[in-house]
């Protein structure tokens, strides 16, 4: 695929994200919307042109939850199907922010992964279409639980992958607020003391988090030099320059995992977010009249 055309796919698949949420999140009164603006364009990419994944081995309509995983219980399956089958040559793809799962899924259905029938699924009893993606989720190959687990949970795959000398990386999707918690520094020196170089970090570094700003709860200070101290080889990027996220993707350390640090911003393509800055990490509508600015803004800026 020449430069120009996956260029473009990416950014129609990206514009497909974003209309894709804010559209399910206008009808549902309220959604995770500044997720899908800060990241749909740096997925876009990975789904488009950087993971080499293979072609999904999943039900275009999602299978209805079928229990926990157990010996006792044959039903059970993860969502890693939709990234195609785990073969030794292809990548695999973790989300450790479980509240992107909305996101994951218009990425599935915008690149032919997921039929968009689906999304009627999301947040139904009984569906493995959850608001907050779990193991059986579309995407998800595992349950993260409160953020930070799912990075030692990859890094034990990559380390398996590397014992194997298996080809294919292990990529993660990490939200920015996961660098405050202890567990994901415990696996990055994991990483680094296995030297798993064939795992790839990406981060959204959007500046949000539940409770207002990542600098007002929890600063992070110099974060490149932080995990470089941990062992990664930290590329920081403009999370929306899809060259800049390609080009990045492209490097295999000879130590130390790659980490991408994607720069990003909450609002990226729907101003209408501006006005409620700080308090972006979920929008709900408190009057029809706040959902009807936002179609309008839909209208005007997605269209």
């Amino acid at each position: 695929m020449s430069p120009s055309t996956w260029q473009e796919t990416v950014k129609k698949t990206a514009l497909g994200i974003r209309r894709r949420v804010f559209e399910h999140t206008l009808q549902h009164q309220g959604g995770y919307l500044s997720q899908a603006c800060s990241s749909a364009d740096f997925l876009a990419t990975l789904y488009v042109h950087s993971l080499n994944l293979g072609p999904s081995i999943a039900s275009p309509i999602p299978k209805s939850f079928a229990g926990p995983p157990s010996p006792q219980n044959p039903h059970s399956f993860t969502g890693a199907g939709y990234h195609g089958q785990q073969n030794p040559i292809w990548d695999r793809f973790f989300i450790s922010p479980a509240h992107y799962a909305l996101v994951i899924y218009a990425a599935l259905v915008e690149t032919g992964r997921m039929a968009v029938e689906g999304l009627n699924l999301f947040n139904q009893d009984g569906s493995s279409v959850e608001m907050i993606g779990a193991e059986h989720s579309p995407g998800m190959e595992v349950t993260s639980g409160s953020l930070g687990q799912c990075l030692s949970q990859a890094a034990g795959v990559a380390w398996a992958r590397l014992a194997k000398k298996e080809v294919g990386r292990i990529w993660v999707l990490l939200s920015d607020g996961e660098l405050q918690e202890g567990q994901t520094w415990e696996a990055l020196s994991v990483i680094r003391h296995y030297n798993l170089n064939n795992l790839v970090i990406i981060i959204d570094m959007n500046g949000q988090q539940c409770d207002g700003t990542i600098d007002s709860v929890l600063s992070l200070g110099n974060i490149s030099a932080k995990l470089s101290a941990f062992g990664g080889h930290v590329i920081e990027v403009d999370g929306h320059d899809t060259q800049a996220i390609h080009q990045a993707s492209l490097l295999k350390p000879n130590k130390g995992c790659l980490i991408i640090l994607a720069h990003t911003n909450p609002c990226q393509g729907m101003s209408y977010l501006e006005r409620r800055r700080p308090r972006l990490h979920y929008v709900r509508f408190q009057s029809k009249a706040e959902a009807e600015e936002l179609a309008a803004a839909i209208r005007q800026e997605l269209y």
